[in-house]
């Protein structure tokens, strides 16, 4: 049993305070929400539901252009799967008699096509949720304890060069130029006649011609995840002059080895002609062709 704090309530689930070995309607049954009969009642979990009827719908066929248009769309680049390999060792806060389970979630960071190369860089991390058995009383015949979890993060990184299907759009590079205007000047008549000119530019003002392109970054979808594990429990122990099963044994560290292999598809936003579907002379419906190649 809990105790409750105070009158403090968050929505119909009420805070338990565990300092005391009673509730508060225990210790003090007189108050007006322990009184089963009183509108303050509070209860720790309620549910309300609603049998809802079967919705009718009626289909409609989509319409879309089937003149041809220019698009601006998503273009797979490529989809490899990457194999890489991941050595870890997982300390415990405490010390573990067995590990009960352990779910993986693989989870990416990062993953840059590093342009104009093929290498492609990816980092993440795999997500555990480790549930792990603990010793709080012992004898000859058995062992009791409780269920914890740890929920940790094992990074990762690597490159892997790419072999693409579709290469990705040539890079519009940024340019900068300067230009100057034709300048007819005098010169001083000390040094030269009097007809004599100075044909030259004009040094009195400075122009130029920025060119700033803004290129399309390649970017990635994770499709599927494969993790091959195997962990060992690092340095077991029996606990010192104490009465313990022969066979159980403590231990806090664990060494993994994994062996990850990921599905990725890298992706860039492209303009891509898609012809018409009914009449013109355009190419059958399954040419397509970006417009950088045109």
């Amino acid at each position: 049993m809990y105790n409750a704090i105070g009158n403090t309530n968050i929505s119909n689930i009420r805070i338990f305070d565990s300092s005391h070995g009673q509730s508060k309607c225990n210790s003090k049954p007189s108050v007006p929400e322990c009184n089963t009969n009183s509108k303050h009642q509070n209860f720790c979990v309620d549910v309300k539901s609603n049998v809802l009827d079967s919705c009718t719908n009626t289909p409609v066929t989509p319409t879309g252009i089937t003149t041809g248009v220019t698009a601006k769309i998503p273009v797979v680049l490529a989809e490899l799967t990457i194999q890489f390999n991941v050595n870890a060792l997982i300390k415990l806060p405490e010390l573990a008699l067995e590990i009960k389970n352990i779910k993986k979630k693989v989870k990416i960071t990062q993953c840059t096509l590093l342009q104009p190369t093929n290498i492609l860089f990816i980092k993440g991390f795999v997500r555990k949720n480790i549930d792990y058995s603990t010793g709080k009383c012992a004898n000859m015949e058995g062992v009791c304890g409780e269920l914890h979890h740890c929920t940790i993060d094992v990074p990762f990184e690597c490159s892997t060069p790419v072999t693409f299907s579709t290469p990705p759009a040539e890079l519009a590079v940024n340019s900068s130029a300067e230009f100057e205007f034709f300048k007819v000047s005098d010169l001083p008549h000390k040094h030269f006649a009097e007809k004599d000119k100075l044909l030259s530019g004009d040094f009195s003002e400075f122009n130029q011609i920025i060119v700033e392109n803004f290129n399309e970054l390649p970017f990635c979808e994770l499709i599927s995840a494969r993790i091959f594990e195997f962990d060992e429990f690092i340095g077991r122990h029996r606990p010192y002059d104490s009465e313990f099963p022969f066979e159980e044994k403590f231990f806090h560290k664990i060494e993994e080895k994994m062996v990850i292999e990921l599905t990725v598809k890298i992706l860039q936003n492209r303009q891509v002609e898609i012809p018409p579907t009914t009449g013109g002379t355009s190419r059958p419906p399954h040419c397509f062709s970006t417009a950088e190649e045109k």
